[in-house]
């Protein structure tokens, strides 16, 4: 698939997932940068904004077969990638596949659950694979992890392991509707007869493995290359930050910032694409202070200064 074709099939989801979500088309193409960029998206916003709608829109939108895992305090590892039972019949254990054996899987509230069974989720997000009992098996291609939780200071929520925020992509909000967009939402529900919206699939499940081999193709010059490193790097000497933007980090800026060249109808990367995409790509990555913790530090206030003092290149 060329970039021109990848980028009406971008336009074509958007436009389905508008008729069911009301949101902004910024918080869309976030989300595209994560299917696009073959990473992981983790919504973060307040019950009722439409999350899980969201995701499920989005699933149905690209075709593919779709898993809702409900995280709470008592869901086990094995809920999740699934266990062996026994088999009366034949005598014999046999492998009983989990939700996460599905090509989007939605971990709806995933901070409810303890840090165990979320850890369950790594090897699926990193390596597209999970190991039950001593045996690996391959999860189905292509495999995306949408996961919503609740802000962390909410009662019931455990904070996710550093190394699983690293595996996200992007991270990104919905916010509420402007006074118009809840308007049209009731407007919407007044229309149709059912509680939630539908939408068409627009794409087939091969034609989502081939808009996720697009960025390939997108040319990023060298000078690019060096400003996202400066980036990341500039993270890590912030006075705010303990720990900053991993070396994972800067490659999933780079490949963000190609998913969202294609999403825009462009064939190369420019400078104003990866300061578009280094909030939802960079923020969730750094690890504060103590004091910057107590203080409240915005993440994304700390990664507009670092795009304010790294010097921009010019393109020829």
């Amino acid at each position: 698939m060329n970039e021109q074709q990848a980028t009406v099939d971008c336009e074509a989801i958007i436009e389905a997932v508008s008729e069911a979500v009301i949101c902004d088309r910024s918080f869309l193409e976030e989300i595209l940068v994560g299917v696009v960029g073959r990473g992981h998206v983790l919504l973060e916003d307040v019950p009722g904004t439409g999350k899980t709608l969201t995701a499920r829109t989005v699933a149905t939108a690209l075709g593919l077969s779709f898993s809702r895992i409900q995280f709470t305090p008592d869901l086990l590892p094995a809920d999740v990638t699934g266990t062996h039972i026994f088999n009366e019949q034949d005598r014999a254990f046999e492998f009983s596949e989990g939700p996460i054996f599905a090509n989007i899987v939605l971990a709806d509230e995933i901070n409810r659950a303890p840090p165990k069974t979320q850890a369950a989720l790594l090897e699926a997000m990193e390596e597209g694979q999970v190991t039950v009992d001593g045996e690996t098996r391959q999860l189905p291609d292509p495999f995306f992890v949408i996961a919503t939780q609740n802000p962390v200071e909410q009662e019931g929520t455990f904070p996710l392991p550093e190394a699983q925020v690293d595996r996200f992509l992007v991270k990104t909000s919905m916010g509420y509707p402007d006074e118009t967009g809840e308007v049209e939402l009731l407007r919407r529900r007044a229309s149709r007869e059912t509680t939630s919206p539908t939408v068409e699939p627009v794409l087939e499940p091969e034609e989502v493995s081939a808009l996720r081999r697009a960025p390939e193709t997108v040319r990023i010059d060298d000078d690019l290359l060096e400003y996202i490193a400066a980036l990341a790097r500039s993270t890590r000497t912030d006075g705010r930050v303990e720990t900053g933007v991993s070396p994972r980090g800067t490659q999933r800026l780079f490949e963000a910032v190609r998913a969202y060249a294609v999403i825009t109808g462009r064939e190369y990367v420019t400078p104003d694409d990866i300061k578009r995409v280094a909030k939802p790509v960079l923020a969730h990555r750094l690890v504060l202070t103590p004091d910057a913790t107590v203080n409240a530090v915005d993440k994304e206030r700390i990664i507009e200064s670092v795009l304010e003092s790294v010097p921009v290149p010019t393109l020829e």
